[in-house]
């Protein structure tokens, strides 16, 4: 019963903030067609504002988990969203890895996960170019497919901003026999940053 109520839920919200988004943000969804509707994809986007999370999870039509900071659930709203929508909140600059196991069998299960490799708002400014490997371990640990997010615009009520979804990657050549090391993590990045950068320079 639980679960069912949460899936009512999760349709009149998603609805809510779809419409919010298209009227304030004017908000374009671009190449929604390159997204799979079935198998495991990891979604990976560059990291703007807070709406960034629930804009991917209403636009990209699959249902995910995804990856947020624990310190989203001291705001009621997120707390809330993070509920529904069964979020996986990460205790940050923590020896604890429980969410990076439950991001592991949510995609070994063949769901999928939604998560920004600059690991903060605004982040490949602020580290200088630099990402996190978590995306990159988790798509060759697990296979799946990941799928480039650029999200394009001012961010400011009443302007032209855009969420691009890009073509799904197989990074399953560089996965032999399930053994990764640094340097093949780092090289997949790469890949990942290039595509979503790619994407979030997109005019529009």
């Amino acid at each position: 019963m639980k679960e069912f109520l949460k899936k009512i839920g999760r349709v009149i919200v998603s609805f809510l903030i779809r419409t919010y988004c298209k009227i304030v943000y004017r908000v374009k969804v671009i190449g929604k067609e390159n997204i799979p509707k079935e198998g495991t994809l990891l979604f990976c986007g560059n990291h703007k504002t807070y709406l960034d999370p629930p804009l991917i999870i209403v636009t990209a039509g699959r249902y995910m988990r995804m990856l947020a900071k624990e310190e989203l659930k001291k705001n009621p709203l997120f707390a809330f969203l993070g509920f529904l929508y069964d979020g996986i909140f990460v205790k940050r600059d923590s020896k604890d890895i429980s969410s990076l196991k439950t991001a592991l069998k949510t995609l070994k299960d063949g769901q999928c996960v939604g998560l920004f490799p600059e690991g903060t708002r605004n982040g490949f400014e602020k580290n200088e170019g630099k990402i996190k490997n978590g995306a990159a371990y988790l798509a060759l640990k697990t296979n799946a497919k990941v799928i480039p997010i650029g999200i394009v615009g001012p961010a400011k009520p009443f302007t032209k901003n855009a969420i691009i979804y890009g073509e799904p990657i197989d990074f399953s050549e560089y996965a032999k026999d399930m053994k990764t090391d640094k340097t093949v993590e780092d090289k997949v990045s790469e890949i990942i940053k290039n595509e979503i950068l790619k994407l979030a320079s997109t005019e529009i």
